[in-house]
């Protein structure tokens, strides 16, 4: 396995996620030079927003980190969920620790996740999850497959664009729950602020929320 593993790295050597550089034989997932320059928030960038008591991110959604996104998120680079779970992972233990019962994810619906072939948020909150001695639980559902947010328009477009959409996928594993919901990105707080309305609907407790990535607009 190691021989094997060590001819796929000599013939498809890693990059980084960030700037797509080769990567050094002490170097996983991002170089050294991206690991102190990407953009990143300080102190988690805390957000509050409706439904939810806060929303953290490791990262500012500019310049190489949107570029990294959206390679992960449209063009079936999995491979960078990794790193970033380690990000997120970080700032949930500086920020979140002993806030949440449960980790869960923003699901896609089933036609979309049929067209894309993978839940980035569910990759996400698997590799976070597994960062911190955990792993995420499915408690949401999908079932209207809608525009996406990003051409939605203003925020309230946006609240109007998804609301209704998610359903509880266990009430009575939700009932009593403070929950930590995963995403890829925080713009206006709209999808989040949906998912967490319909857990606390079904009876959380608390829903705190962390993503890759947060937009400078205040508030997906």
């Amino acid at each position: 396995m190691g021989v094997f593993s060590g001819l796929l790295d000599l013939l498809f050597p890693p990059r980084c996620a960030f700037c797509n550089h080769i990567l050094r034989g002490d170097e996983r997932g991002m170089c050294r030079k991206c690991r102190g320059s990407i953009s990143r928030t300080q102190n988690g960038g805390m957000r509050t927003g409706e439904f939810f008591s806060v929303c953290v991110s490791p990262l500012v959604y500019e310049r190489s980190v949107r570029d990294a996104i959206l390679r992960f998120k449209f063009h079936d680079v999995t491979a960078y969920a990794e790193v970033f779970g380690e990000l997120m992972a970080d700032t949930i233990r500086e920020t979140l620790a002993g806030r949440y019962d449960l980790i869960t994810w923003v699901p896609l619906s089933e036609k979309r996740l049929r067209g894309r072939g993978y839940d980035q948020a569910m990759l996400l909150a698997m590799a976070a999850a597994l960062r911190l001695d955990d792993a995420p639980v499915e408690l949401l559902k999908k079932h209207t497959d809608v525009p996406a947010q990003s051409g939605a328009g203003s925020p309230e477009k946006r609240r109007a664009n998804i609301s209704g959409v998610y359903a509880a996928a266990d009430e009575e594993l939700v009932r009593g729950k403070r929950i930590l919901l995963i995403d890829d990105i925080i713009t206006t707080g709209a999808t989040l602020s949906e998912c967490a309305r319909t857990l606390r609907a079904a009876g959380a407790e608390d829903v705190v929320c962390c993503t890759l990535a947060q937009t400078n607009e205040i508030g997906k």
